[in-house]
């Protein structure tokens, strides 16, 4: 595949990006950096997003223009940092340990640990509720359902084999039939369990608008679509998608969330359109909507195609840096952690940085999203 020029450079910048991080945070992971001097703010063992940078690692590795021996042994030691995390109380193990190690191809030690992580996931479901909890590993109440809770889970259970599979089909499926309101609003992206009522309530915060919820949820429908059994079958029973299959699902989201038809890159809150956007939740639902244009015979494929191509190039045009002055090129800037906490409003995010090379090198040819 012959990318555009603009792709090819904008990919070359985050690679070059890469670089210029790892020599800063050594063997700490990069969580957000600041817009003015790119300066990471790091966590030790990675937190939730520890996978992407491990991932981030593997797509310089993997770069035609600066793969080299000593790229791949330190994507390979990165994701050998995050082998704690596979018996961690945690559902963001799929954040972590999915996008942590599907980019490590023929790398037996990243092998042998999305396999281990595949099994305690495994080992983490419950029937009873149709889920892999959120869990209290990250802090709060174990059982609780968020949208974040699904997109990396959903293929790693399915690598634990027909039983994960089944796993995977009933977490995604628990989750639309909760998130999903079925009546035109905004996905709810955060659910709680009360034992007392024996039922799920909804959380206030993340509340409906929060956008990367949104990109979270699509992008786990379109790995549900394209790993995980057919896209046909009913939701758990409870609070009623309307969706009867995962493409209705999909058509939903891309309606309700405006993935086709809102801001290329939207507010961080689509309740606060003049509030900070998220650079983030753009790059993960362009990662999304080219997966969802994989789908065989899907009637959206050429408007996923599309929209994501716009994203993209909106990104790469409009809010990575260049280089020269105070700050490196190859920042995503304008992502945000956390509107309502005020945490990194307006930075670089990690995560951010990960799915927008991801979709570039897709667009290259040089990754198949079917995979990752």
């Amino acid at each position: 595949m012959i990318a555009p020029d603009w792709a090819e450079s904008a990919l070359a910048l985050l690679v070059h990006r890469v670089g210029r991080t790892a020599e800063q945070v050594g063997s700490r992971f990069p969580l957000y950096a600041e817009p003015g001097d790119g300066r990471w703010t790091t966590t030790g063992r990675g937190s939730w997003t520890g996978g992407f940078w491990a991932g981030l690692l593997w797509l310089r590795a993997r770069h035609r223009a600066s793969g080299s021996p000593s790229d791949t042994l330190a994507a390979s030691a990165c994701t050998a940092r995050l082998a704690p995390w596979a018996e961690a109380d945690t559902a963001t193990r799929g954040l972590i340990l999915w996008y942590g190690t599907a980019l490590a191809f023929d790398d037996k030690g990243a092998d042998a640990l999305r396999d281990r992580a595949a099994r305690t996931v495994l080992g983490a479901w419950e029937p009873r509720h149709g889920l892999v909890p959120w869990g209290a590993a990250l802090g709060g109440e174990r059982l609780r359902a968020r949208a974040d809770g699904v997109p990396g889970l959903v293929p790693l259970l399915a690598a634990a084999g027909p039983e994960g599979e089944r796993a995977a089909d009933a977490h995604l499926r628990r989750h639309l039939d909760l998130c999903l309101p079925g009546d035109g609003r905004r996905p709810q992206p955060s659910w709680r369990y009360d034992e007392t009522a024996a039922t799920w309530t909804a959380e206030p915060e993340p509340g409906p608008g929060w956008t990367r919820g949104e990109a979270w949820l699509l992008l786990a429908v379109a790995d549900g679509l394209l790993r995980v059994g057919s896209p046909g079958g009913t939701p758990a029973p409870g609070h009623g998608t309307g969706a009867a299959t995962l493409a209705d699902a999909a058509e939903q989201l891309l309606c309700t969330a405006e993935f086709l038809t809102g801001p290329l890159v939207p507010p961080a809150d689509a309740r606060h359109r003049d509030g900070p956007l998220d650079t983030s939740a753009a790059a993960i639902a362009a990662v999304a909507l080219r997966k969802l244009a994989l789908v065989p015979d899907a009637p959206w494929a050429t408007a996923c195609n599309a929209r994501s191509d716009a994203i993209l190039h909106r990104l790469a045009h409009a809010h990575l840096t260049r280089p020269g002055g105070m700050r490196p090129g190859g920042m995503l800037l304008d992502g945000c952690y956390d509107s309502t906490q005020r945490t990194a409003v307006w930075n670089e995010l990690v995560w951010g940085d990960f799915f927008l090379a991801l979709g570039l090198a897709a667009l290259r040819g040089d990754v198949d999203l079917t995979r990752v």
